[in-house]
């Protein structure tokens, strides 16, 4: 069967604002030093999947930078335009659809644009596995990450200790972020698993969940598929899509499928989440800091400090993020580097929509 790459590139970013704004999100951020974060995904998903068989959903105002970004890499037809932003069961219900309409069944698999994997070949030896897995079951697959700290801003999956032997298990439950105590007891309990949002399953599968427990997202979906391929399918997704009820993939699906195993991840791995996500992207120097140009820092410790185009000097602070763009400057404690998504809800609030 053919194998799919679907990847979700509609967010807005918002943790990484002044960097991240509404025409240009945290996906088209250069962030590692290497390319754009949509172009790595699809660097890191190019030996196992044919780009030509990789789809990117995203938001229908990011859609012709994103057909520019990727420089024709993506098929162009492959870029699906969402007109509203529905959360990710109707984006992988979009993809799946338009899958099996225009080209039959196959292996599907969905990742973020957003993620940092720097062992590709560990990467990619688990994605055939899980490929392996959905090609001889009818089962939704899940990538699990083997935590090594106790991560309270990820989800977690619950296995089955009766199969230890394999790294691949069945899933007991899906656990959302816990207190710091919880998440030290998942580390200690031994059968918890980071909750990396990647996915695999047949495209028929994941269709007939949709049917079986998103019955009012199916009907929008074929409604949809009526005219897909047809002249009026832009029209037809235009009309249906902002009225698909937003629910994520986890909670309408994985949550409550009879059938999910977690195979356990053979790779590094970091969600690229907020600014803080920088300390795993580039090394720190003999004091803690991260940077990404040359910056005169003295007295300066475990600070995040990313320049756009200016010189940063700093003296006698410690535990801070500091970005520069060409038109703001964001400073805050490392420990609200979740929270700096206000600042756009703020500038919201305030008319200041020129900053967005």
């Amino acid at each position: 069967m053919t194998h799919y790459g679907v990847i979700m590139a509609g967010g807005g970013g918002t943790r990484f604002w002044p960097l991240s704004r509404k025409e240009l999100p945290k996906q088209f951020l250069n962030l590692s030093g290497d390319d754009l974060m949509v172009n790595d995904t699809i660097a890191r998903l190019s030996p196992t999947i044919d780009p030509k068989n990789i789809f990117i959903v995203t938001n229908i105002a990011q859609a012709p930078l994103m057909r520019e970004a990727t420089n024709e890499t993506i098929l162009p037809i492959h870029i699906l335009a969402e007109p509203a932003a529905r959360n990710t069961a109707a984006c992988i219900g979009y993809a799946a659809m338009e899958i099996l309409k225009k080209y039959g069944d196959g292996i599907m698999s969905v990742f973020a644009s957003d993620h940092y994997i720097k062992d590709v070949e560990g990467f990619n030896k688990t994605l055939v596995q899980t490929y392996g897995l959905a090609q001889k079951t009818d089962c939704l697959i899940t990538i699990g990450i083997k935590p090594t700290f106790p991560a309270v801003g990820y989800g977690y999956i619950k296995y089955n200790t009766f199969d230890t032997d394999r790294d691949y298990h069945d899933v007991s439950e899906f656990v959302e972020k816990p207190d710091i105590r919880t998440a030290r007891k998942y580390l200690r309990d031994g059968n918890y698993l980071w909750n990396s949002g990647m996915f695999t399953w047949r495209v028929s599968t994941i269709l007939k969940y949709f049917e079986e427990l998103l019955p009012d997202i199916y009907k929008c979906l074929k409604d949809i598929e009526k005219d897909m391929g047809t002249e009026n399918e832009s029209k037809t997704i235009s009309a249906i899509y902002p009225t698909i009820p937003k629910i994520s993939i986890d909670y309408g699906i994985l949550e409550r499928a009879k059938k999910v195993m977690v195979v356990e991840s053979k790779f590094d791995w970091s969600d690229v989440g907020s600014f803080d996500a920088l300390e795993v992207l580039h090394e720190k120097d003999e004091d803690g800091n991260v940077t990404n140009q040359d910056q005169i820092m003295i007295d300066t410790k475990n600070c995040i400090i990313y320049a756009k185009s200016k010189l940063i000097a700093t003296l006698g602070v410690e535990d801070l993020i500091i970005v520069e763009a060409e038109d703001a400057i964001m400073v805050c404690h490392k420990d609200k580097a979740q929270s700096v998504k206000e600042i756009p809800d703020e500038l919201k609030k305030r008319g200041k929509t020129e900053y967005l």
